[in-house]
């Protein structure tokens, strides 16, 4: 059974048609790579299974049951967690404060309030270890590489153990090691039942890590295919029009 089924998705901005009944779906410790050209609607289609907008059109399932996502919250409590381009990591604080930013732990002390640091710098370096990540809890973010910047934004994630893992464009701005780095980390995810929506613009890493590959052209889907049924030169085609459709 599907974990996530988008019906017919369209989402339109007064004359301008983003998305034209897009079909999506994805099973638990699959991974599919969202590929297409700048534009293509990868973005706004992101937007709409993290609750950042709402469809014009169409239907969104989990587990088989329809849902609205009114905002982000509604659908991080249906399992969906997203890790944006830009990390949103705040660079002066360690690696265990940003996993908890914003959903700090508390601890009481007499009759104060104050943050559990200790059990959050334990918390972290579990979840780090999870994904079999060298980062460590208290470390500062502004000290660490573009891969062990990623795992702190997925290991932010796995706090409220989603279902899904939306990954925008993770591999964009690191080095080649830093690569493998975040593409061990996506698998690690698959590995633990999690399913995993990755859009980029590179192609081996979506070859790599990928089971599926849907391309989006114009707000339009014109392929979703297992890995093993295409190739790259297949996928840069239907990205840029010179196959129409696969």
């Amino acid at each position: 059974m599907s974990l996530l089924e988008l019906e017919s998705i369209t989402k339109s901005f007064g004359a301008i048609h983003a998305l034209s009944g897009v079909d999506l779906s994805i099973a638990p410790g699959e991974a599919v790579g969202l590929m297409g050209d700048n534009g293509a609607g990868k973005s706004t289609l992101m937007k709409i299974i993290a609750g950042n907008f709402m469809p014009t059109s169409g239907e969104i399932r989990i587990d088989g049951q329809r849902v609205e996502f009114n905002k982000p919250l509604d659908a991080r409590e249906a399992g969906i967690e997203i890790v944006y381009q830009d990390l949103a990591l705040c660079d002066n604080l360690t690696a265990g404060a940003n996993v908890y930013l914003g959903r700090e732990l508390k601890k009481k002390v007499g009759p104060f309030s104050m943050l559990d640091y200790a059990a959050m710098y334990a918390n972290a370096g579990k979840l780090f270890a999870g994904l079999k990540s060298e980062t460590r809890p208290r470390d500062l973010v502004k000290q660490m590489s573009g891969g062990q910047r990623q795992a702190v934004a997925i290991a932010r994630t796995q706090l409220s153990d989603p279902k899904l893992v939306l990954m925008d464009e993770p591999t964009a701005a690191i080095s080649v090691r830093q690569v493998a780095e975040v593409l061990a980390l996506i698998k690690r995810l698959k590995e633990t039942g999690h399913a995993v929506i990755l859009v980029s613009h590179r192609m081996p890493d979506v070859f790599e890590v990928c089971d599926r590959v849907a391309v989006l052209r114009r707000g339009t889907k014109v392929a979703d295919k297992k890995i093993t049924d295409t190739s790259p030169e297949e996928v840069t085609g239907l990205i840029i029009g010179a196959i129409e459709a696969a």
